[in-house]
């Protein structure tokens, strides 16, 4: 193996683990292409950040990178940002606009949640792909673009073509080259060199010594399930560097439900799940009175706990890992609830 290949030079991408190389290659023979690019994975896994190096390693270099967060906008408001408007097409169209695809013509557009497209404009988007060409909203002239198209989404599309939300024509042009960007709790061994990283991105920002960092709290982060990935830990280092008072970043710096002190997060439960049951029930066992109430609510937060953890598993096939991110919680954590349940012939 290269050199050039070991080193994580991917526009701030940082990990060396063989999941992250392969992402690394991967990426660098497709920039040299102009072949339309799809990442896929988890919210939070640094999709951006590979857009970003296909246009950097690319031939468009020199132009420009245009990002649009496709979910952000409503469906008539991304219409014009996409492809831009004339004066009067609409009511407050009070001048003429450029849209984000004229504005990458020459670069690259990085189309975010494109699963969050409008059917109606997934056909507009089809046609640029297919002929390089448009009409702005509220004009009948055609404009051509050259421009490469970086796509990206958090969901599965073909569940999302199953639902009839996404085209399955549109699926197969984004899906040239697909790009899968692995969840942090499956490389961990990139997390020392991360919490390195932030720290002393952190400590420099805040005018502070770079932190050391436990061999406690690296066990501690590399057993916690990490549902918002590298964001997640990025957020909790800087926490951690805020706080540290001695230059030392222990576990006691980081959120409970990191270090599986905290109880699962029942009350984000959205109503008629068992979630919401949970929470229910946990009101209903606090405002009861009587010698036997704390009792009384502990039986049904246990019993309740166990069935939640049993249900979760089943759905995951008695993977620990995929269920303790469905939870909320640490994965040693979950192992020790498994046991305690006795649930063990669940987790297989």
């Amino acid at each position: 193996m290269s050199s050039s290949m070991e080193s994580p030079v991917l526009n701030g991408m940082i990990g060396q683990s063989t999941a992250m190389l392969d992402v690394y290659r991967l990426t660098r023979q497709v920039a040299a292409s102009s072949a339309t690019v799809l990442l896929l994975g988890e919210t939070g896994t640094g999709k951006e950040l590979i857009a970003r190096a296909v246009h950097e390693l690319s031939p468009r270099a020199s132009g420009p990178f245009i990002r649009v967060n496709c979910g952000a906008l409503s469906d008539s408001l991304l219409e014009s940002e996409l492809f831009g408007h004339v004066k009067g097409a609409f009511t407050s169209a009070f001048e003429n606009r450029t849209g984000r695809f004229e504005a990458a013509h020459g670069g690259t557009i990085f189309l975010d949640e494109i699963n969050s497209m409008s059917y109606t404009l997934q056909v507009k988007l089809l046609r640029v792909l297919q002929e390089q060409e448009f009409e702005r909203v509220g004009d009948t002239k055609t404009v051509r673009v050259d421009v490469r198209i970086v796509a990206a989404t958090n969901r599965d599309l073909l569940d999302e073509i199953d639902a009839g939300r996404f085209r399955e024509d549109l699926f197969y042009r984004l899906n040239v080259v697909p790009i899968y960007l692995p969840p942090l709790r499956d490389r961990t061994e990139d997390i020392p060199a991360l919490v390195q990283f932030f720290g002393k991105k952190y400590a420099l920002a805040n005018a502070r010594t770079q932190p050391r960092i436990s061999d406690d709290a690296i066990q501690m982060l590399k057993g916690y399930a990490w549902p918002g990935n590298v964001r997640e830990l990025q957020n909790y280092v800087e926490r951690a560097t805020v706080l540290c008072a001695n230059g030392d970043i222990t576990p006691e710096l980081f959120p409970p439900h990191v270090r599986g002190q905290a109880p699962m997060r029942i009350s984000r439960a959205k109503p008629g799940t068992l979630e919401a049951l949970c929470s229910e029930l946990v009101t209903l066992g606090l405002t009861q009175a009587g010698p036997d109430a704390s009792n009384t609510y502990e039986f049904v937060v246990s019993m309740i706990e166990r069935e939640l953890i049993l249900q979760v598993l089943r759905s995951c096939q008695g993977v620990q890992t995929k269920a303790a991110t469905r939870l909320g919680i640490n994965r040693n954590t979950l192992h020790k609830k498994i046991s305690d349940f006795q649930l063990e012939s669940e987790a297989r």
